[in-house]
């Protein structure tokens, strides 16, 4: 069979992991609010006969929110996810997954026994093959609509019920784009724009850092299984001290368009993305939900923004300063929070001082701006690929934190966090379920690690060592080639000037017996001065 219809059969036979996984998008299940597919390994719910998991009920926390949103009942994902589903897979031991039929983070193999550390490498460190493929992996992604995930197109209230489902078949990399525009999105309150504009589940509080730290692993992982290519990691973007977007070339994300400052070169292959979910405001307006439906091309002009919104970007010292934070969240743990580490990491605080700004997009949030097209937009800024690269870095240094103060899971708000946000609340719109706090630990526990964070001999082994191997790993054939017409070509010419050098010899022997000329050794001869003197 060939390779590409293996990789068919795999990518269609493949379980789900997030919302909303096509099984569970009937009328049936969204009727008896039951996702609990059967796990085609051993045709069992949940996989129970292999001892996989099992079919629970939802139980959500009931501990208070804050007062950011004060309504109750009128948005899908208030407490998530119960108005879709009230019983999923709950999954043992190392299994993930909507069926439980995947492996946890970290872990792979047929029984998921098998503990790996994979590491995220500065994009810039990656071999000249490393960086095609993975922008060749980002457009496959762009153009591969998804086997097994679909994206809802409107609330559950104008479902009948579930009797009428609304789902519509997506891409795989648009699914991680709707999704981040869901998790963000305005609350639709009834009426043409009538919405509630402060309410986040991404953002904003303190599930920003765990929630995106999720984000990238299932995004990683959907990577893995489109490519077959399970040693696949997300590169990050080093931007510190920059003074330009320095992965903003043809090699990489894109240049600059010679013909339109706000678009991407055409020797790019990003030129020909259109985006989905980047008009808010027409959503409102008509109260509906994005549907994934093109919108236009990918627009990024990096450096032309507002230098009142954003002066410089982040340097070396910023992130010194951000990483000094003790506690990582303060007061009513929103964008006013003071002296919080993920207030300042976000951007809403000054990363010298600590304290809550306005007017300004500093840290996390200024690259954001500084990009200046569908980057600059909260729910539609996951169009831009450097999105990938930016996140993999904040992600990084949210690492350093955990690494330098260990705080213990107790640091993260149990209650009074703005709503989907306390530590209890499972992450929207995940299917299988994952609470926030779960996620509040290090990248160790989770599989992976960033290679600048290694120790040295680490460090030389992932950034040095390993891309010169991989490099003469791809061209070994011919380097073997090469070495054995080499060595081929070095036996000849030493056969032919050892059989000269043989017959030489034999000549010179031969001529021994009747030598009739004597040597030049006289007194005359040794006084006269040769060129090697007078040079």
């Amino acid at each position: 069979m060939s390779l590409p219809l293996l990789l068919f059969f795999f990518q269609f036979l493949s379980p789900s992991l997030q919302q909303f996984p096509r099984p569970c998008t009937t009328p049936d299940v969204l009727r008896s609010k039951r996702c609990c597919p059967v796990w085609p390994g051993d045709g069992s719910v949940c996989g129970s006969l292999s001892g996989r998991g099992f079919c629970q009920d939802v139980t959500v926390s009931d501990l208070p929110n804050g007062p950011q949103y004060p309504h109750s009942g009128l948005d899908d994902r208030e407490q998530w996810p119960p108005v879709f589903y009230n019983q999923t897979c709950q999954c043992a031991g190392n299994y993930m997954g909507f069926d439980c039929g995947e492996c946890k983070f970290g872990y792979f193999g047929a029984n998921c026994g098998e503990r790996r550390e994979s590491v995220r490498k500065n994009i810039f460190q990656l071999s000249v093959s490393e960086r095609q493929r993975f922008i060749s992996y980002l457009n496959l992604a762009k153009t591969t609509v998804s086997p097994d995930y679909m994206i809802v197109t409107g609330v559950y209230s104008q479902m009948n019920n579930g009797s009428t489902p609304m789902f519509t078949n997506i891409s795989v990399y648009d699914l991680f784009v709707w999704m981040h525009y869901y998790v963000s999105r305005d609350a639709l309150l009834g009426g043409p724009g009538n919405v509630w504009a402060d309410i986040d589940f991404a953002h904003e509080s303190a599930a920003f850092l765990p929630w995106h730290r999720v984000y990238l692993l299932f995004w990683e992982h959907e990577i893995r299984k489109l490519t077959g290519d399970f040693n696949f990691t997300i590169p990050y973007w080093d931007w510190r001290d920059a003074q330009d977007c320095q992965v903003c070339t043809d090699e990489l994300m894109g240049a600059r368009s010679p013909l339109n400052p706000n678009l991407i070169s055409p020797s790019s292959v990003f030129s020909s993305w259109k985006v989905i979910c980047s008009q808010p405001e027409d959503y409102n307006q008509r109260e509906v939900l994005c549907d994934g439906s093109p919108e236009g091309p990918l627009l990024r002009n990096p450096g032309n923004h507002d230098p009142n919104r954003v002066p410089r970007l982040p340097t070396s010292a910023d992130v010194e300063s951000v990483l000094s934070l003790t506690e990582y969240e303060t007061g009513l743990m929103d964008r006013s929070a003071n002296m919080s580490f993920r207030n300042a990491l976000e951007g809403f605080a000054s990363p010298e001082t600590g304290l809550a700004v306005t007017g300004q997009s500093l840290m996390h949030n200024s690259l954001h701006v500084f990009m200046n097209g569908s980057m600059s937009s909260v729910q539609g800024s996951a169009n831009d690929p450097i999105f990938l690269l930016h996140h993999a870095f904040i992600d990084s240094i949210f690492e350093q934190w955990l690494r330098r103060h260990q705080p213990p899971r107790t640091h993260y708000p149990t209650a009074n966090a703005p709503i989907g946000h306390n530590d209890g609340f499972y992450m929207v719109p995940f299917i299988p379920l994952y609470r926030n706090g779960d996620y509040f630990l290090s990248t160790k526990a989770l599989g992976y690690e960033y290679a600048y964070l290694q120790d040295p001999s680490q460090r030389f082994v992932q950034e040095f060592l390993t891309p010169y191997l991989e490099q003469a790993q791809q061209i070994w054939r011919w380097l073997l080639a090469a070495g054995l017409l080499g060595a081929a070509v070095a036996g000849i010419i030493a056969a032919i000037i050892t059989v000269a050098c043989r017959r030489r010899l034999k000549r010179r022997k031969s001529s021994a017996y009747g030598e009739r000329q004597p040597l030049l050794n006289s007194s005359e001869e040794e006084g006269s001065t040769s060129y090697q003197t007078t040079l």
